[in-house]
């Protein structure tokens, strides 16, 4: 299975990072925005970076959607693994073109109600994972499996 771990670099970064017994056995990529900490962390790793800032950036948003398009028509992911932000829509709904398998993992520290990101790729997702069970309300198809971080 190849595996495409998509996000932002600091916190979202690092919730992918700590899903490592998922993925280490696994062919896989990242995408995440050229910052000192995603260099560090992935200096081992196969890494495109996207561009940023990507919060209701339309220039970043399209830069990003034709990155989108060129990584995942070259590396073929069979799952798209985020927890986040905006740099995984393009990924999210380009993959699903694709015929990839998604998997949004909703942050931690929204307990009420959704982020914007999570709102842009529940249609496309298709496993949408929250930590709180009042997110169920925004997501009614999400899973919560708590605190998973």
């Amino acid at each position: 299975m190849k595996v495409a771990l998509v996000g932002s670099s600091g916190g979202h970064l690092t919730h992918l990072y700590l899903l490592k017994k998922f993925w280490e056995n696994e062919e896989r990529f990242w995408v995440t925005f050229d910052k000192p900490d995603a260099q560090s962390i992935l200096k081992d790793e196969i890494f495109y970076p996207c561009h940023y800032p990507t919060n209701r950036n339309v220039k970043n948003t399209i830069k990003n959607t034709i990155l989108a398009f060129k990584v995942l028509k070259k590396e073929k992911p069979d799952l798209i693994i985020s927890s986040g932000a905006a740099v995984a829509v393009p990924f999210f709904w380009i993959g699903k073109l694709f015929g990839a398998k998604t998997v949004y993992i909703e942050i931690f520290d929204r307990l009420d109600k959704p982020t914007l990101t999570g709102r842009l790729v529940y249609p496309v997702t298709d496993k949408f994972i929250v930590q709180w069970e009042e997110l169920k309300k925004a997501y009614p198809k999400a899973i919560n499996l708590g605190g998973i971080f």
